[in-house]
This record gives C-alpha cells, structure tokens and sequence, in this order.
C-alpha cells in the first residue's frame, strides 16, 4: 500500500482539478495538523476549506470517514483554530468548512476519491 502523503497529493490534484486553490499542505500547530487547507469560491464570495485525507483499501476497518472521529475533530478544529489566528486579516473573517476526502483504494491500486463536504462541523 502506498503512503499517505502520495494519497494526499491525489487530493490535492483532484482538489485542483475543481478549481480549488490550495494554501497549505500538512498545516502543523500544536497539538494537531490539517492535511489540506484550501480556498473555494462559490459565487464571489472564498470558502476556507479545512480537508482531513483518509484512505482504506477495504471495509473491515471501517470507512475512511469513520476515522474521523470526535477526538480527531477536536484536534482539527484546535488547529484551524490557530490558522485563523495566524493568518487572520481582521477585517472580513472567510467563511469555513470542515471536508473529509475519502480515498478508496482500488485492487488495481488506483485510488477513486469521495469528496464529503460539510461533514463535522465545531459545536458552540
């Protein structure tokens, strides 16, 4: 099985082929790193994108989405946290969301990747 970074840059290539811009690979903050951090437009108006990759080449483990658990969130939602605050303009924040890409690895070795937009989001 191949590793984790070749998986990500598939996403990050599928990402790109959407029209996303890519900020930032492997984000480390303390206590915690994002895989992708990206830019969507929707209208005129940037969506800061927040990607957790996960990949399985089967479902005895679960799903790749399901590795995505409440601890996990936690630590992604920490570390966006300090994204923003590092890289905050002030004035007009972006909106944010919080992706899961899930790579489903093929017998043939190929990867098909699931988009799962909006799937967790932090609570107040």
């Amino acid at each position: 099985m191949r590793q984790g970074a070749e998986w990500e840059m598939a996403v990050r290539s599928y990402l790109e082929g959407l029209g996303w811009n890519i900020l930032v690979s492997n984000y480390h903050a303390p206590g915690g790193e994002i895989d992708i951090i990206a830019e969507e437009r929707i209208g005129q108006e940037p969506t800061l994108v927040f990607v957790e990759v996960k990949a399985r080449s089967r479902t005895a483990h679960g799903s790749p989405l399901s590795a995505v658990d409440s601890h996990k969130q936690k630590r992604i939602f920490s570390t966006a946290r300090y994204y923003l605050s590092e890289n905050s303009q002030g004035i007009n924040e972006p909106s944010c969301r919080f992706d899961v890409a899930e790579v489903w690895i093929q017998p043939d070795g190929k990867a098909r990747i699931e988009l799962r937009r909006g799937i967790f989001w932090e609570e107040s």
